[in-house]
């Protein structure tokens, strides 16, 4: 099934004119590929973490943490990061525009100014923004902001381990920022700059981590599809021998159909015990596990990585709830996000039929009482149908208007947004009818 959003302007519009995504500085310009999240965008941002902070850690499997943006900087050397983090980079002579050698052919012409023969030779760069701490600027004091946040994870290892008591197998969840100097980003929110990661490092005895890697890929792909992503826009993409990153023995993304085509949403990656390993070698620490129901068996422990995008599913979404009805039919036309109710910025919108002081006065006491448990919108601007329409564009699956009939038998109307369809129902009857359909 092809995605309803064929040209990615069009979602861009919307975000920007409903206020869900700005464009970074944009009074300045803007920032290539750094993206701010507005008022709708942020709701919809905590509601994807909640969601994904809930499943994984109302686990008796799995805690949490939130390690530091700044670490010390021989983490990165024992990741691999500051040697090989990089890629392949050449320069256009000519225009000086800048590309990644492996997405093009630098036999053929440029892409921005079609000279040919211009090319640099292709040389590494470090995908990491460095940055200096303390009053004195020298090489002692480069530290990094982080490129991911599973270092986090792994150098604190022994701490969550010992202090919550855990046994394996368990795991460590983190949200966090991460940063990376991308060469070539860009598709919207698709690829920056500046990224939101949520990542689970579940740590498991060697030998066994093909069937927690079985597990977690269903249950990964399971809470995509719970979210509302549209099942056929989803797939599974294994990683082959020459794909495999060099820690690890197996390696599967989840992808969804973008308007650009096919690219990765979540990791769920077996990494053996490749990170903790490092963290021991340079750290002089030991960060074996101690098995006391087998012998006090003493090893390092595998890690079945699962890490998500934040900002890749947020706009999966969208991509996948947007939709132009009867496009081209003038006054007929609406475009919608057609969000899974539960996933909506706003639940519910109050609108008193026109601005006459006793239908404000029940609106906004309906506000008051339903705004205790939901996030809710009042709007009393324009005609009932252009308010309607605004709350289609920025995903409200409800709109209660209230009108002089209700002033009289204590009714609304409940307008949804998927099929139009309207119903009247009691005041007292709203609190129960929206837990059925929005917890």
């Amino acid at each position: 099934m092809a995605l309803k959003l064929k040209d990615m302007s069009l979602l861009v519009g919307l975000c920007k004119r409903r206020g869900f995504i700005f464009q970074s500085s944009e009074i300045y310009g803007g920032l290539g590929s750094c993206w701010d999240f507005g008022p709708l965008g942020v709701e919809l941002k905590n509601l994807v973490k909640d969601r994904w902070w809930k499943s994984m850690t109302l686990r008796q499997d799995v805690v949490g943490i939130d390690a530091a943006i700044l670490m010390h900087p021989l983490t990165w050397k024992a990741s691999g990061h500051i040697d090989n983090f990089t890629d392949p980079l050449v320069d256009c002579k000519a225009c000086k525009s800048r590309f990644r050698a492996d997405k093009i052919d630098i036999k053929e012409a440029c892409p921005t100014c079609k000279k040919v023969g211009e090319f640099t030779e292709p040389r590494a760069f470090n995908l990491m923004f460095s940055t200096q701490m303390g009053a004195v600027v020298d090489t002692s004091s480069t530290v990094y902001l982080r490129p991911e946040t599973a270092q986090g994870i792994f150098v604190n290892f022994t701490n969550v381990q010992q202090t919550m008591r855990k046994k394996l197998p368990f795991g460590i969840a983190q949200i966090g920022k991460a940063f990376r100097n991308e060469i070539t980003p860009g598709n919207f929110i698709f690829r920056q700059r500046e990224f939101e990661q949520m990542e689970m490092q579940y740590f498991v005895k060697p030998g066994t981590q093909k069937e927690h890697m079985e597990a977690w890929k269903e249950t990964r792909m399971k809470w995509h599809i719970e979210n509302g992503l549209n099942p056929e826009h989803l797939r599974f993409k294994p990683h082959g021998p020459d794909e495999l990153a060099h820690y690890a023995d197996a390696a599967m993304d989840i992808e969804f159909l973008f308007p650009m085509g096919w690219g990765e949403m979540e990791g769920v990656h077996s990494r053996t015990d490749f990170d903790l390993k490092q963290h021991e070698l340079f750290s002089k620490k030991n960060l074996h596990y101690v098995d006391q129901q087998n012998n006090n068996e003493k090893f390092i422990p595998y890690v079945i990585e699962t890490s998500v995008g934040l900002d890749r599913h947020i706009l999966a979404l969208l991509c996948d709830a947007f939709e132009i009805e009867n496009e081209g039919k003038g006054e007929e036309e609406r475009t919608v996000l057609k969000l899974k109710p539960q996933m909506a910025p706003i639940k519910m919108a109050i609108l008193p039929l026109m601005k006459k002081p006793n239908l404000e006065e029940m609106a906004e006491k309906l506000l008051n009482d339903l705004g205790k448990h939901w996030k809710c919108e009042y709007d009393d601007a324009g005609s009932i149908g252009k308010r309607y329409r605004r709350q289609d564009e920025i995903g409200t699956p409800y709109c209660l208007t209230v009108d002089f009939d209700g002033l009289e038998d204590q009714t609304v109307t409940i307008r949804h947004r998927d099929t139009m369809k309207q119903e009247r129902m009691k005041v007292d009857q709203l609190q129960n009818y929206f837990k059925d359909h929005l917890m």
